[in-house]
């Protein structure tokens, strides 16, 4: 079992790089540059993290739900000055895996 969540752990951190490499960087939260083509969320339950995703996700129905629950709990006043997405980071990146292999 502790190889299993060993394994799990290290995919996590590997995506994670490989998000962080194609589409922006949590860890660079404090960069205010965003790509053409791209924008900026905010992600996590306590701790924010900020994510750079292609404009094309607005498009798919999975990322339009939370977009809907982020105006269920925010409606337009966003806490962080930008868009927050009411989930997990683990939710969100898996998320966003599916919508690159789409």
């Amino acid at each position: 079992m502790g190889i299993k969540l060993m394994g799990i752990a290290h995919a996590k951190q590997k995506l994670q790089r490989t998000l962080s490499a194609r589409y922006g960087s949590a860890a660079d939260s404090t960069s205010t540059e965003v790509p053409k083509g791209h924008f900026a969320v905010y992600v996590g339950e306590d701790e924010k993290k900020r994510f750079v995703i292609p404009i094309s996700y607005l498009n798919h129905p999975l990322f339009q739900d939370l977009l809907n629950k982020a105006e269920e709990e925010f409606g337009y006043d966003h806490p962080t000055g930008g868009l927050t997405i009411p989930c997990s980071e683990d939710y969100f990146i898996s998320l966003t895996s599916c919508l690159n292999c789409s």
